[in-house]
């Protein structure tokens, strides 16, 4: 058993151990910790691609499973992800060789974070495209900023960097911490300045309810110092209920009449959308993007508002923006194949598929829309948003479901019906099929799509690698 008086980075440190290395802030941070000199061991129960050939790359051993004798060595630090619990093998470990040991926040607050300008990017959607576009932002205005991402960042073809500026942009995750502190991460952050995107339910493996997650993000706000900046969108009422408590300037930002941020003269003309920004009612510019979506026009004023805050000149920002390659996995165009487009998202909540679904339906009037949609995730494996998502696909004209293919992780009497949500589908009159496994839906798709059709395919995972099978099956 670990002992809470254990729980501290010594102040001298050479050699590092992480425990769950291979999720995506935790394999960032073992990079970052390499490149800065430490010697770094890490293991994970899963370790597969992209995140053990991206650690490979560094030069980071990465044991496959949990076992006491990957601390053999007796590392200096043992860093504990959140995906594992009090009786993993290597925590059990830990505990009995009296090991110091700490969370990933408080890792990146010693070894990342220390001494630079916190820029935080928190809410339940557009987090990594909002972080992504700030640090992209602040690199193109040569200002060198660290970050740390839940996504790749094209620009960077990395999720991490360090730099030698004053800021780092962290993306501010309301997930748990670890076992051992369940509050969320993002309270262990102390930003200069940080964005509040939206506040809905999600991680119902974390939260009871609403109010959970009101309550999580509440004291996210009022943490934030007076002397800080929060950036808040100006459409959601959880967050609106919030902003009274913060003892911080607060700046709005979205599509009001009377906003500090908004966004005008929005012209769709693609492969470009052309935008105005308007900053307290004076002309701030005029700016182009690639990026596809009335949510992605809000996330990327968000990010136009932090760069202002850091004295990036508009012109600057405007060949940043048209410069900026996007996220992996964020509407990411896979190829296409017999005049057949296929494109990635990891859309999994209610809204993030409707707003996903909204952008590629405006973006592409005039093709058909395939949806294929994967639930996956602790939230919407549950019935939690049974309802909701029957509702959710309309702007597509065919509609794939597969079954979760982790359902086992979910109680039963929980469990989101797949089936139920087909047939809720289909009483609205929509074109739903329902499939087992992802098999026949690469099946499906090769057999009955046509040239000019676009394939979205939405899940926060691997899908069984559907997108290069169904590009070949094309």
């Amino acid at each position: 058993m670990i002992h809470p008086e254990h729980n501290r980075i010594p102040q001298t440190v050479k050699t590092i151990h992480l425990i769950a290395v291979c999720g995506t802030a935790m394999g960032a941070l073992a990079c970052m910790l390499k490149d800065q000199g430490f010697a770094i061991t890490g293991s994970d129960a899963k370790v597969y691609p992209p995140m053990s050939r991206f650690l490979a790359e560094k030069g980071i051993s990465v044991m496959s499973g949990f076992d006491a004798a990957h601390l053999s060595h007796r590392p200096d630090l043992v860093v504990i992800g959140n995906a594992v619990s009090r009786n993993n093998a290597e925590v059990q470990a830990t505990g009995q060789m009296g090991l110091a040991y700490c969370s990933m926040p408080q890792a990146v607050n010693r070894f990342a974070a220390a001494g630079k300008r916190q820029l935080l990017v928190a809410g339940t959607h557009g987090k990594t495209t909002t972080s992504s576009l700030l640090a992209w932002l602040l690199f193109y205005a040569k200002r060198d900023p660290s970050f740390i991402i839940g996504g790749i960042v094209s620009n960077f073809s990395s999720n991490y960097r360090t730099g030698d500026g004053d800021c780092i942009v962290l993306e501010a995750d309301e997930y748990d911490t670890a076992f051992f502190d369940k509050g969320p991460k993002f309270l262990h952050y102390s930003p200069d300045a940080a964005v509040l995107t939206s506040v809905e339910f999600d991680h119902a493996d974390i939260y009871r309810d609403l109010d959970h997650v009101r309550s999580a993000f509440g004291k996210f706000v009022t943490a934030i110092e007076p002397r800080s900046l929060l950036v808040h969108i100006d459409d959601d009422p959880n967050v609106a209920d919030m902003i009274g408590s913060a003892r911080c300037a607060c700046r709005s930002y979205g599509t009001l009449p009377d906003s500090n941020w908004r966004l005008e003269d929005i012209v769709v003309d693609p492969p470009d959308t052309r935008f105005r920004v308007i900053r307290d009612g004076c002309d701030f510019g005029i700016f182009r993007t690639r990026m596809i979506g009335r949510h992605n026009l809000k996330n990327i004023l968000a990010a136009i508002a932090m760069a202002d805050r850091l004295e990036v000149p508009p012109h600057v920002i405007a060949e940043a923006l048209e410069r900026f390659a996007g996220v992996k996995r964020r509407q990411e165009i896979l190829g296409e194949k017999s005049g057949i487009i296929v494109i990635d998202d990891f859309a999994h909540h209610p809204t993030a598929v409707r707003e996903t679904l909204g952008a590629i339906r405006e973006h592409f009037s005039k093709n058909r829309l395939i949806a294929v949609f994967e639930p996956r995730t602790h939230s919407s494996m549950r019935k939690v948003f049974q309802q909701e998502y029957a509702f959710v696909f309309d702007p597509a004209d065919r509609i794939c479901i597969r079954k979760p293919s982790m359902l086992g992780k979910v109680p039963e009497g929980e469990r989101l019906s797949s089936r139920q949500l087909v047939e809720d589908l289909k009483k609205r009159g929509k074109d739903a099929v329902h499939f087992e496994d992802t098999e026949g839906i690469i099946y499906d798709l090769a057999a009955s799509s046509t040239r000019g059709d676009v394939i979205l395919i939405m899940s926060n995972g691997g899908f069984d690698n559907i997108h290069e099978r169904l590009l070949e099956a094309l």
